[in-house]
């Protein structure tokens, strides 16, 4: 990116099945992301998080990102790009080494950190995230900073998180063909936890969920450590499909009722409340009610919040049974554009029986009126990453931005894998 020498740009790019954004943001003095521009085009060719047509993306990303450089006034040469897709998994492993001197250096969490993280993987998986969650030395655990501490033996536990080789291949393939470099590739999921979650969150357990077009993000966080990452193939599209084949109405016009008129609980929607439907084929449109609209939308919206539900109650088993904190006593926070559904909040509550919050971008500022949105959660998550990750790449002291523990050194410690 060209623009002034003295400014530190990072450019987000969100290649969603739905809509391509680019975000551009500006590291100032105190460390934060000042956004000063924004592109976003609707999405061709991506279907669940994957390419189905590569022509088709590359116009799609050119276009978004041609949006930004003309308000942002530069150019834009490399982005951290996300991913997200049914391939994405996850593992935590556990690695030890002596330790060398009398006291832990960073060499040596460096080390153990290698260690922990060099499991053999299948020819078609690589890694592409390596996220510490907490160290062991001797008899002490629960460890989340070793840094100085004296002892004989150190342990690491750490979080893998994995993709599908080809699948990445081709998304960043795709943004290379528009003259772009990708800095980094970031799961979709870990992008959204950075722009919409507090400290205190990920210290009680939360789970993010980003609801897109085609695929729910899960990040599953307590202790301040991320525990489980996964991607379900279904969200927002199922539930135009419901509303196109109900009421007869073609998907475009399916997906702008859903967003203008859509409630995810029948009870909110008043009984006098009509919306109008297009036909096809050019017959007369019709008007109906908004409750017969709401129940339609009600069952599916609850059909996938159970699917992510299941998920969270076997992965809190497998939590309790290896010891680890699982409880969620912060809730659920629902990102992603198809979080900004009027009555989600209530419905979820009923799913979940847990506290539910819509969740926003925070620590911004900018053209926070563009960008203040469930929708841009993972593009800000992308501009956080970005950051925290410079920060370290230009041997700066570690970033200043107002999170504790482990995960403000979390991009320190994210291993570069192309």
């Amino acid at each position: 990116m060209t623009k002034a020498a003295d400014q530190k740009l990072i450019v987000g790019l969100d290649i969603g099945t739905s809509e391509v954004t680019a975000l551009v943001g500006e590291v100032l003095p105190d460390n934060t992301v000042n956004v000063i521009g924004m592109g976003s085009s609707p999405s061709r060719g991506m279907d669940k998080g994957g390419v189905n047509d590569l022509e088709s993306v590359v116009k799609s990303v050119q276009r978004a990102v041609d949006k930004a450089e003309l308000m942002a006034e530069c150019q834009i040469s490399s982005v951290y790009l996300s991913l997200s897709g049914k391939h994405i998994s996850c593992q935590t492993e556990k690695g030890m080494v002596p330790i060398s001197e009398k006291e832990v250096t960073q060499d040596d969490v460096d080390n153990v950190i290698h260690t922990a993280k060099s499991v053999k993987l299948s020819d078609e998986q690589r890694t592409l995230h390596v996220i510490p969650q907490e160290f062991a030395i001797d008899y002490q655990e629960g460890i989340k900073n070793p840094v100085g501490l004296s002892g004989v033996r150190m342990e690491a536990s750490v979080h893998l998180i994995t993709c599908h080789n080809d699948m990445a291949k081709n998304i960043v393939k795709a943004v290379e063909r528009c003259d772009l470099k990708v800095d980094h590739l970031i799961f979709s999921g870990l992008a959204s936890s950075y722009a919409v979650l507090t400290p205190d969150e990920r210290e009680l357990g939360v789970c993010v969920v980003d609801i897109g077009g085609g695929t729910m993000d899960l990040a599953i966080w307590s202790g301040g450590a991320l525990r489980h990452a996964e991607v379900i193939p279904y969200a927002g599209n199922v539930v135009t499909s419901d509303i196109a084949y109900a009421f007869g109405t073609p998907p475009g016009d399916a997906e702008d009722i859903k967003v203008k008129y859509g409630c995810a609980l029948s009870e909110l929607v008043s009984k006098d409340a009509k919306v109008d439907v297009p036909s096809v084929g050019g017959r007369p449109s019709r008007s109906l009610q908004s409750q017969t609209l709401a129940e339609v939308i009600e069952p599916r919206y609850s059909e996938l919040l159970g699917l992510v539900n299941q998920k969270l109650l076997t992965v809190q088993e497998q939590l309790r049974e290896a010891g680890v904190k699982h409880h969620l006593a912060a809730g659920i926070v629902l990102t992603g554009g198809a979080a900004q559904m009027e009555g989600l909040t209530e419905c979820a509550e009923r799913v979940f029986r847990h506290q539910v919050r819509i969740g926003q971008p925070l620590e911004l500022s900018g053209l926070t009126d563009y960008v203040q949105a469930p929708t841009y959660a993972t593009a800000v998550g992308l501009l956080h990453y970005g950051k925290d990750s410079q920060s370290f790449d230009e041997n700066e002291l570690e970033p200043k931005r107002s999170v504790t523990g482990l995960f403000s050194r979390i991009s320190g410690w994210l291993k570069k894998e192309f």
